[in-house]
């Protein structure tokens, strides 16, 4: 049986590098992160006129990119895995982030290991993580349930399967369906159950809101529901 590899490359061999990127305020990007930035051959980006701002601005304006998004993810996975076998560094952003967390990059790590190139994880900024940072909710486990299912029966569905469920139900969810899902929350959960929602998280208009689901649902009815949102729900027994 072949030994597992590390992913510590060696001089001139190819490497593909996850880097997580900001969730809003650019000043957020690490020294390591922008470093593997300017140094790469190619930057595989979720919308390449989105990072083109951030490529910009970190002095990688010159670093050659292409397209990496969840229409193309199947066929540029062993494009970019080939051109990391070739020997070049190639990294893969998504618009904000890290990549693989409800974001491209899960196809294009999966074909490295499958042929057995080093991937490097470069982190930073996670939405996820940072709202749980600041929540006041259980963080010992939690339970990432990524983007709920957009159609209300199904999301309804998901919420009473796990009304019972013992740890922090952390998610991502539309500015569409955000308010519909607090109230369901509502609804399904009951209106005291604890849960934190927050709104463009680092950005100018930064908004985080904990408290029983029935004043946070309100709370929520007051303000803009543009950009991008993160949810946390406590579990039954938790009281804040």
């Amino acid at each position: 049986m072949t030994a597992p590899r590390t992913d510590s490359p060696s001089p001139g061999s190819g490497t593909l590098y996850i880097v997580a990127t900001p969730i809003g305020n650019l000043a957020d990007i690490t020294e390591r992160a922008a470093e593997t930035l300017r140094r790469a051959d190619l930057v595989a980006c979720e919308d390449t006129r989105t990072s083109r701002v951030l490529l910009e601005r970190i002095g990688a304006a010159g670093v050659p990119t292409i397209a990496y998004h969840e229409h193309n993810e199947r066929r540029m996975a062993e494009r970019l895995a080939d051109r990391v076998a070739a020997g070049e560094q190639v990294a893969v952003i998504s618009d904000a982030g890290t990549p693989g967390l409800s974001d491209p990059g899960f196809r294009v790590v999966r074909e490295c290991r499958r042929r057995g190139l080093p991937v490097v994880a470069i982190p930073g900024p996670c939405a996820l993580i940072a709202l749980l940072s600041v929540a006041g909710l259980p963080t010992n486990a939690f339970f990432y349930a990524g983007f709920l299912p957009p159609k209300t029966a199904a999301r309804r569905r998901f919420l009473e399967e796990h009304r019972d469920f013992p740890h922090t139900i952390a998610l991502y969810e539309s500015c569409h369906r955000i308010r519909a899902l607090a109230a369901e929350i509502e609804a399904i959960l009951g209106p005291e159950r604890v849960i934190c929602i927050g709104k463009e998280l680092t950005k100018l208009h930064e908004r985080v809101l904990t408290g029983p689901a029935a004043e946070v649902r309100a709370s929520l009815e007051s303000i803009p529901n543009k950009g991008e949102f993160a949810v946390l729900i406590a579990p039954a027994s938790f009281q804040l």
